[in-house]
This record gives C-alpha cells, structure tokens and sequence, in this order.
C-alpha cells in the first residue's frame, strides 16, 4: 500500500441525508478509516427525523473535521431538495479551496484506501473532471458493455473543484438524474470522466425503493430516462438488457412502459436542446460500438467453427 502523501490533491466530502439511520453509521465507519481523511466533511441533515442526527453527533468531538448541518423539515422526498441540501454543505467548505469536491451518499462503504486511490488517479491525470467506482448493491454489480466507463455513479462522485464550478454544480431536477446530468455537462465542458473498475463500493439500499417496490422503481427509472432525453433506439437496448435482471422481464417491461408512457402524454424534458442531442449523440456512438462488437464477435465464432470442422478428402471417399 502506498502511504499517504502530501502531495496527493485536498478533498472535502458533502452528505446529503434524509432519514438515513438505518445505514448513515457503516458510512461513517468507513469514512474515519481512511487512509487519507478529508479536510472537512459536511453531513447535511435534510430534515431528518429518524435519528440520524444523533447517530452522527456521537462522532463529531472525535472527529473534528466532522460537521453536522441540519436543514428545515420538508414534508417532500425529492432530487431537488438534495441539490439544495449539498449546495447548503458547499458553501460551508468553499473557502477550504480543496482541489476535489466529493458527494458521498449516507448508505454507502468501501476500503479504507478507497480515497487515497481516487485521489491518485487525479493527480495523474490534471484533465480529469468527475470520476469514482462502480457500485455493488448484493450480488448486483453493473455490466460495463452496457454502462458507459465514462458514467460516474451519483452515490460517491468527485469532482476537481474547477470542473464542479464550471458546470454550475448540480442542477435542481424533481426527477432525479442530477449526477448524470452533471458527468454529461461535465464532459460537453471538455472535462474527462471516468469510472474506475479497480475497486468498488457497497451500496446498501436498492436505487430507487427508499419508499418504493422494484417493479414501480423501474417505472420511474423509464420516466426519468425520457426526462434526461434518452434516445428512443437506447432505451429498448436498456429495456432488452434489464429484463435479464431481477426481477425477470417485468423489470425491463416496466422500464420500457415508464419511457413510453411520458413519450405519448408529452412529457417536459428539462434540459436544453444542446445537452439532449450531446446525450442521443453519445449514445448513438456507444450502440453502434456495441453493435459492431456483438457483429465481429459473431463473425469470429463461425469463422473459428470453420477452421475446426474436419474436411473431408476426395481420395478417402
């Protein structure tokens, strides 16, 4: 293991939580064991009423860079108070100038190097904009054919402050998609995004069941997909490849039903022009990559089936 160094990029970490007694606990165990602590982390609580505030108070006079922000109560669950809440947690680390800006959910853990090596990665690479890990969620972990290595997932997501303040932060969306709204502005910034497959980190509440089933998530899941302007030809390569998923078939139908129910009743797609073709553009390229991995593939595979047929000579007919 390396050790740490002083010349390895400053951080800060904002955590928006709502509520999240249940997990917030493994997320700070797992934060005060890094190998390169923070300059400051911010738990914002975002009208909690469950206990989480007092779970992380048992922390802060062992951990001064610890601070515990409590927000109004809202009766509301929704993307945009949390947009709300991390901005609220940014401006009290501002003036700390840290060179990376990290959005930490409460219900997620990982290695106690897991910092350090992100913070490695940035100092090789100055260009590098918003990166982190992919996630596990039990014995779920994303296929990288069909999530794009340069999607950063939302629930432990850095920037380099120059790239965060570039794109204005994260936009206030009810529906979600804030973190992949951010990589993509990112990216039309000429910002590199990455996620690095080396390491991991444990997601401990399924995406989008906080106060729902699976099946309605994936419902969801469609309708945000329409909203962050998805092209129509994607999302039936991601409705094919989430049937394969838990749970079986109903969840990608349910995907598929959520994209074309908001496509017929007109739903609002809140981004600019720009940023929705920049988004088809992208995907477009990706699914005909695939396409033409999936064709080469297949031409291999009967070309080596060639190869190992036995011929028959005409002499011992």
């Amino acid at each position: 293991m390396h050790s740490p160094s002083t010349t390895l990029p400053s951080y800060v970490l904002i955590t928006p939580a709502r509520n999240e007694a249940q997990f917030i606990e493994s997320t700070l165990k797992s934060v005060v064991a890094q190998t390169v602590p923070p300059l400051k982390w911010v738990i914002v609580s975002d009208g909690s009423t469950d206990g989480t505030d007092e779970i992380v108070r048992r922390y802060l006079d062992s951990y001064r860079w610890i601070q515990l922000l409590r927000m109004p109560e809202r009766a509301e669950r929704h993307f945009a108070g949390k947009v709300l809440a991390f901005t609220s947690g940014y401006e009290r680390v501002r003036d700390l100038n840290p060179d990376i800006v990290g959005n930490l959910d409460a219900d997620v853990t990982f290695e106690p190097d897991h910092f350090e090596f992100l913070l490695r990665k940035a100092l090789e690479d100055p260009k590098l904009g918003v990166f982190g890990v992919p996630f596990r969620e039990g014995n779920f972990q994303y296929n990288y054919l069909f999530t794009n290595i340069e999607n950063v997932w939302g629930g432990c997501q850095l920037f380099r402050r120059n790239c965060y303040e570039s794109i204005g932060g994260y936009s206030p969306l009810k529906g979600g998609g804030i973190d992949h709204i951010a990589v993509i502005l990112a990216r039309m910034r000429g910002w590199k995004t990455r996620t690095f497959p080396e390491r991991v980190c444990v997601h401990h509440r399924v995406m989008g069941t906080a106060q729902q089933g699976a099946v309605k998530a994936r419902f969801k899941m469609g309708r945000k997909d329409f909203s962050l302007g998805n092209h129509p030809l994607w999302e039936i390569s991601r409705v094919l490849y989430q049937m394969s998923l838990p749970p079986y078939i109903i969840g990608g139908l349910a995907l598929g039903a959520g994209f074309g129910w908001s496509l017929v009743t007109g739903a609002e797609i809140p981004l600019s022009q720009d940023l929705v073709a920049f988004v088809r553009r992208e995907q477009m390229q990706r699914l005909k990559r695939f396409i033409g991995i999936g064709r080469r593939s297949a031409e291999s595979a009967e070309t080596r089936a060639h190869s190992a047929a036995p011929t028959t000579s005409v002499g011992n007919r």
